[in-house]
């Protein structure tokens, strides 16, 4: 049987130059780089300065866009994640759009669905190619964190961090097996019950402000695990695939602990779980593809590998994506 698959060709990332590591935040706040370290794993962080993240997403997407080698004109749909665009409206990807030299009429929209963005927005196109509807889709995650983080709260602001990354997906053919390359199977998931457990205090409607980033901690870590964990194993039944087949496993970057808690419930060794919390700290939407376009430039990444993708984020929200590069 003959299936449209979503191949991504192109991998891209980009990330701010000032580094804000433990060390500079305990002269900030109240706590220290043994305190972040021991509960979250993060060690530094990346923070945006004199750019907006539409001018981040543009970068990790032109990044993209030069190792898939094809330029802007070829790219058919443009779909960016972020809970941090730079205007309410509109849409930051009809801006990334026109920038990357898309064709006038390349459908572009914005995804919110905070640190599942970006499984989202790649469930997204990958259903628009595999109805034939696109060949040819750019996917970013962007977030400037930052300009949401309260720096004075000593529980959220050692968390987050700044940056962007993007794929490039091409339809092509596959024989409808688990061997095929590509997106071999999508998961997404929500329940509303949890919307004010991880929220910002603020909002067009209700304050007119952006707010700052809320969290209860405790409730989302108790959440976090079973729901990642969930989305990894659907898309791997979804393709008839175990978990000992799995090459790579890229979580959402939240918390070491909780990386390491999915790792352990799917049976996986510590050496196929990608971690890059350490030096990006949370960077909701970009979180998965910073990771991506990291390992894969790294060399870490290789061709057929089997790669799952799983997030969880404000909502709540949580998803999957089952990936053979």
């Amino acid at each position: 049987m003959t299936l449209i698959r979503s191949e991504i060709i192109g991998f891209g990332h980009y990330l701010p130059n000032k580094i804000l590591t433990n060390d500079d935040l305990s002269q900030m706040v109240e706590t220290s780089d043994e305190w972040i370290s021991t509960r979250t794993g993060i060690k530094s962080r990346h923070v945006v300065e004199g750019e907006l993240t539409s001018d981040m997403a543009l970068k990790a997407a032109s990044n993209a866009l030069k190792v898939a080698e094809i330029s802007g004109e070829e790219v058919e749909l443009v779909v960016v994640a972020t809970v941090t665009p730079d205007n309410t409206t509109p849409a930051m990807a009809g801006k990334i759009s026109a920038a990357l030299g898309t064709k006038p009429g390349t459908p572009a929209f914005d995804m919110s669905a905070a640190c599942s963005g970006f499984v989202y927005a790649l469930t997204m196109a990958d259903n628009m190619i595999r109805l034939g509807q696109v060949k040819t889709a750019v996917v970013i995650g962007a977030e400037s964190l930052s300009k949401i983080t309260d720096w004075t709260d000593r529980n959220t602001c050692v968390l987050f961090g700044d940056g962007a990354g993007a794929v490039v997906l091409r339809a092509k053919e596959g024989k409808g097996t688990s061997a095929d390359t590509g997106i071999l199977a999508t998961k997404i998931f929500a329940d509303g019950s949890h919307y004010d457990s991880l929220k910002t205090t603020g909002g067009v409607a209700s304050t007119q402000t952006s707010g700052f980033i809320f969290m209860d901690g405790k409730e989302v870590f108790k959440y976090a695990i079973n729901s990642l964990t969930q989305a990894a194993e659907e898309t791997m039944k979804m393709a008839g695939v175990t978990s000992s087949e799995i090459d790579w496993l890229i979580p959402h970057q939240a918390n070491v602990r909780i990386i390491d808690g999915v790792g352990k419930k799917l049976e996986l060794p510590e050496e196929k779980v990608i971690v890059t919390v350490d030096h990006h700290g949370n960077t909701s939407a970009a979180s998965i593809p910073l990771a991506l376009s990291e390992s894969y430039a790294s060399g870490k990444l290789k061709k057929g590998d089997l790669v799952s993708l799983t997030a969880m984020g404000a909502g709540f929200t949580w998803g999957g994506a089952l990936v053979r590069i």
